[in-house]
């Protein structure tokens, strides 16, 4: 985990912004680290295409600021993303990212290495996510959590099986004992293996036999690996990014990228369900981030290191041709008609238990299920023949209104339903022992 410090920072760093499509907040938090290795890049806008990321640095923060600050360029300035080829764009933006900084004069020789958690949105109102290690994005699509990215571990079956082919080995859930995931930009020192391919090394990555040569090929990387020939004068050093594809709808509130110190204390639901309510009450969208940092954050180091690391955490409000106050009024009209504008107890937070949650939904609609019946049994009857109905029912109440001893047996007749081997009293059985029994 790192060095640590006597007590937390909890002093953050926030900000804010909207367009005309999007609106966002973001947080920024040191928690019991003595370094906030977090970059974070806040939206940019390119032809009608927003973009934004989050950066967890480890072991140093300079790649996750070289990142922060050069990742969104190669993107959109790939010759892929111009023809609308969004994925290729941001596949060959991580490559060259990451082969541009190794041999980047200022850092090339930095053993520090970060995630990278993009979310790109077309013009077409298409997201495009892309991530290598473990940082997150989850959408939030009318209070259900949709994960958009996997977070790479060594301890995931198919990145251990690409560590050990590459040579290396996994031990108490870090790749050789070290790195505590398994795809992240710079981290070179796992790059080393220059026979395998980028989405073959231990870290996914590349680097060429001499480490200190000047590559020969410049231009944007193709996803292909066989359109070039490995050779000691062409090499590149690469992150290999999994990419996923969303066709947003409407059902599609907001989206949420953080980095591993969110998802180790609250589960993806727990973040979506959390964040909705606030919104639903107005709160500001940073400000949503903050409280849901304080809630991540341990009142102690602990044994565990949960709750203790650096934490960033970005909202992006999917407005869809509302405005910012209309969005906000649409999700709490949402919330209100799903919950009720007065059932605060039955809202949901980020440390409710599901099942108790459920389980509360349940009695309320038992009891809001009483109340019609209620209703109904008392309303006037219609004119089309149904009098004599009301009448009939009214007579046999009226008959079969139990006394109290009747009431008591009534109560015992479900025990009698459930034991199978209960009898009924002999027709000769002394009434005096009955009654001694009802009582």
């Amino acid at each position: 985990m790192g060095q640590t410090l006597s007590a937390p920072i909890t002093e953050k760093h926030s900000s804010s912004g909207d367009s005309s499509r999007f609106a966002y907040g973001a947080s920024a938090m040191q928690g019991w680290r003595i370094n906030a290795h977090t970059t974070l890049l806040d939206v940019e806008d390119a032809e009608g295409t927003a973009f934004f990321a989050v950066y967890d640095g480890h072991g140093g923060p300079n790649v996750a600021k070289y990142s922060g600050e050069g990742l969104h360029k190669r993107i959109v300035g790939d010759k892929a993303f111009a023809k609308g080829d969004y994925m290729a764009a941001i596949k060959n933006g991580f490559l060259e990212m990451d082969r541009a900084l190794r041999f980047d004069a200022e850092y090339g020789g930095d053993s520090s290495g970060c995630t990278a958690i993009t979310a790109t949105f077309t013009n077409k109102n298409v997201l495009y996510v892309g991530n290598a290690g473990d940082s997150r994005a989850v959408l939030g699509s009318n209070g259900t959590s949709i994960v958009l990215s996997n977070d790479h571990k060594p301890v995931n079956r198919e990145e251990s099986r690409r560590i050990v082919a590459a040579g290396g080995f996994v031990e108490y859930g870090r790749v050789n004992g070290s790195l505590a995931l398994s795809r992240a930009l710079g981290d070179f020192e796992f790059k080393m293996n220059a026979t395998l391919g980028p989405d073959d090394q231990i870290v996914t990555g590349r680097l060429c036999w001499n480490m200190y040569q000047i590559p020969t090929v410049t231009h944007y990387m193709p996803i292909s690996e066989t359109d070039y020939v490995l050779t000691d004068f062409q090499c590149l050093a690469a992150a290999n990014p999994v990419i996923v594809e969303h066709k947003l709808t409407d059902d599609d509130e907001f989206l949420v990228l953080a980095c591993d110190g969110i998802w180790d204390c609250m589960s993806s639901q727990d973040v979506v369900t959390f964040v909705r309510k606030a919104i639903a009450e107005g709160t500001r969208l940073e400000t949503i981030c903050e409280m849901t940092m304080d809630n991540c954050l341990a009142s102690d180091i602990g044994m565990t290191g949960v709750g203790c690391d650096n934490m960033t955490m970005v909202i992006v409000a999917i407005l869809n041709g509302r405005t910012l106050e209309e969005w906000y009024e649409h999700i709490a009209k949402r919330v209100s008609v799903r919950l009720g504008p007065a059932d605060d107890e039955l809202r949901p937070n980020g440390d409710e238990d599901p099942e108790i949650f459920k389980e509360k939904l349940a009695e309320a609609e038992a009891a809001k299920l009483g109340k019609n019946t209620a209703i109904n049994s008392t309303s006037e009857p219609s004119k089309t023949g149904d009098t004599t109905l009301a009448s009939e029912i009214s007579s046999i109440e009226e008959v079969n209104k139990p006394s109290d001893a009747n009431e008591t047996s009534k109560k015992e007749e479900p025990k009698a339903v459930e034991n199978s081997e209960a009898k009924e009293p002999s027709k000769g059985e002394d009434r005096e022992e009955v009654k001694a029994a009802v009582a």
